[in-house]
């Protein structure tokens, strides 16, 4: 005859059992639903400074700022396991040394929650106000079908570094869209540009090459080119 303590040791066994079939279907559901993400990025402008890239630098050194235009469509990375999409625009451009790994930089990223996700003070929100966005058709589709977003001429969070101190007349500089989907149960899955299975490759989300300008002075950051202006931290390209 079976204690309680047995009895509920076997309970527990099964229901943990259970939970983690359940937990497994759900993570592998993902991977039948359709994926086609698409987005467009445009390049608005870039200038090359000789100054101080953040608040805390100790020294001048020459630093890219970049403004763009992204249009996408991602909202078929939002299924029912969906938490979050971590999205993210990098520079990328080859290094001095043709020995060496291109360099890659941040210069943007957002948080793009579900519905059913906790509000995140990092998210990125629709623009305008709330009484705005009841009368704008756009912020109402952005807010109904996250994933979808229309931006011009946006301002980067982070400035663009290199580890030599030096960006000035680089070339073969490109931007790309990157994102991370965080799901509530599973794996993390990233950017492909490839099609596997149901989930198509990304159309779109390059920019044409492009060169970085000649330097222009500037003795102090003014707040409007940091973009985060207090938080806002350069972002030192390495080779990746």
């Amino acid at each position: 005859m079976h204690s309680t303590l047995v009895r509920a040791q076997t309970a527990f066994g099964f229901f943990t059992t259970v939970a983690f079939c359940v937990a497994a279907l759900i993570a592998l559901s993902g991977f039948v639903s359709p994926q086609t993400p698409s987005a467009d990025i445009k390049l608005r402008n870039v200038q090359v400074v000789r100054g101080r890239p953040n608040y805390y630098s100790t020294k001048k050194e020459e630093y890219a700022h970049i403004k763009f235009d992204l249009d996408t469509d991602l909202s078929t990375l939002f299924t029912w396991n969906t938490k979050q999409v971590f999205l993210y625009i990098t520079a990328t451009y080859p290094s001095l040394k043709p020995s060496e790994p291109p360099s890659s930089a941040i210069i943007w990223d957002a948080i793009l929650a579900s519905p059913s996700a906790p509000w995140h003070q990092n998210q990125y929100e629709a623009p305008g106000t709330p009484d705005t966005r009841k009368s704008d058709p756009e912020a109402q589709k952005a807010i109904a079908a996250p994933g979808i977003l229309h931006l011009q001429n946006q301002r980067p969070k982070y400035q663009i570094t290199d580890y030599t101190g030096k960006v000035a007349n680089r070339s073969d500089v490109v931007l790309e869209l990157g994102w991370n989907v965080q799901p509530w149960v599973g794996a993390l899955t990233w950017r492909g540009w490839s099609d596997w299975g149901v989930w198509k490759g990304l159309k779109g989300g390059r920019t044409e090459r492009f060169g970085f300008p000649g330097v222009k002075e500037r003795v102090k950051v003014q707040k409007e080119d940091l973009g985060t202006a207090k938080g806002g931290e350069g972002n030192r390209g390495k080779p990746a």
